[in-house]
């Protein structure tokens, strides 16, 4: 194993540690969690900028205590984070391990989502490491939680009460107009953030593509919600939608159907319905992150670093009580009861059954708000 010599002669271990994908809130309180440990554990430790490019570049820099003191209240990542498409062929993995190699850097600490996890699993795959003996921990940071086998990823929570923070505001706007209010929230082609801010602010409706629904279905599903709203004896009669950023059909184009379905069938003394759409779009990425967000990543960069001085590699730190993961891919923490350790191609695999809607999760999901749906709108 590489290992740096210090002044006594003696060899210190070397740990690397990037962030990788889109940012998310959170993943520099996990950055200062794992160096903190680290240097307490007497190992060197290494920041690797700009994700996997920097790391195939050898954009290394040492990270002490004095480096990550208060970045734990900022959103984003200090490292820094990039796309890299030369990482994705054989021969530029090699290279980012012959930079390690020559770095003097044992084992690497990889935050972020589902790619930055596919190239966690990539760099340490044993048919490529050959007699390289690299270890490789990853910690899943994705504001749209859509990585597989972790119940919370680093960086949602911020993002889900950005986006209530937000629809709070456009609901007092909506309420004196009397206005429908489509709201586009990011998501790829994860729904989870659509549904739950939608419980958490109160929409009328929510749209989702893990709901597979059609343009007709959608277009009726907005008609008959602004249909109910309408016989509201409140005073408010404001109709409140989010919608997926993953869905086939646009927000603009629903916008505009809806309004033509509306307005075609209102009576003449009917005043023209007035749709509006924000898009909330990287705003939701940012921000300092919650008090929720600060804990997970610390925790979970303090699970993973354990177990990457103990060995531990192709594996990721999940977010889920005991007992909710087989037992064949995953083991728990013995310093965290909520944090299991699973194998990489594992966590990959159901991640893929989420984005095709296979997982039981996608498919109780779904379940769920086909139950409560009606009550939404009343």
């Amino acid at each position: 194993m590489a290992q740096s010599a210090g002044n006594d002669g003696a060899t210190r271990r070397k740990v690397g540690i990037l962030t990788s994908g889109g940012d998310a809130p959170g993943m520099n309180a996990a950055i200062r969690s794992a160096t903190k440990i680290l240097i307490t554990e007497g190992v060197e430790v290494v920041g690797i900028q700009h994700g996997y490019r920097g790391l195939l570049k050898g954009e290394f820099r040492p990270l002490g205590a004095a480096d990550v003191n208060g970045v734990i209240r900022d959103g984003g990542t200090f490292l820094g984070s990039a796309r890299c498409l030369e990482f994705l062929e054989r021969a530029g993995r090699d290279e980012a391990r012959r930079q390690a190699r020559r770095a003097g850097i044992d084992s690497i600490l990889a935050i972020g989502g589902n790619g930055t996890l596919a190239g966690a699993a990539a760099l340490c795959d044993p048919e490529e490491l050959g007699d390289q003996d690299l270890k490789v921990v990853g910690l899943p940071a994705s504001i749209d939680n859509d990585v597989g086998f972790t119940g919370m990823a680093i960086g949602t929570d911020t993002a889900m009460n950005t986006i209530v923070e937000a629809c709070d505001k456009i609901s007092d706007t909506a309420s004196a107009h009397d206005r429908i209010f489509l709201v586009e929230v990011m998501g790829r082609e994860c729904g989870y953030l659509a549904m739950t801010s939608s419980i958490a602010s109160a929409a009328d409706a929510v749209f989702f593509p893990e709901a597979n629904r059609s343009e007709s279905e959608l277009v009726q599903a907005v008609v008959t919600t602004v249909e109910r709203a309408r016989k509201r004896p409140q005073y408010s009669k404001r109709v409140l939608i989010i919608v997926a950023e993953g869905m086939d059909l646009s927000t603009n184009t629903l916008k505009e159907r809806v309004e033509f379905a509306l307005n075609d069938s209102a009576a003449e003394e009917d005043v023209l319905v007035e749709t509006r759409v924000t898009v909330l779009g990287h705003v939701v990425r940012g921000g300092r992150p919650t008090a929720f967000d600060r804990l997970l990543g610390s925790r979970l960069a303090h699970v993973g670093v354990r177990a990457l001085l103990a060995g531990e590699t192709r594996k990721m730190v999940g977010w889920i009580l005991p007992g909710q993961l087989p037992a064949e891919v995953s083991h728990p923490s013995e310093f965290d009861p909520y944090c299991n350790l699973i194998d990489l191609g594992a966590v990959l695999a159901e991640t893929a059954r989420m984005n095709d809607g296979t997982s039981p999760l996608v498919k109780w999901r779904r379940m769920i708000f086909e139950q409560i749906e009606e009550a939404l709108s009343l």
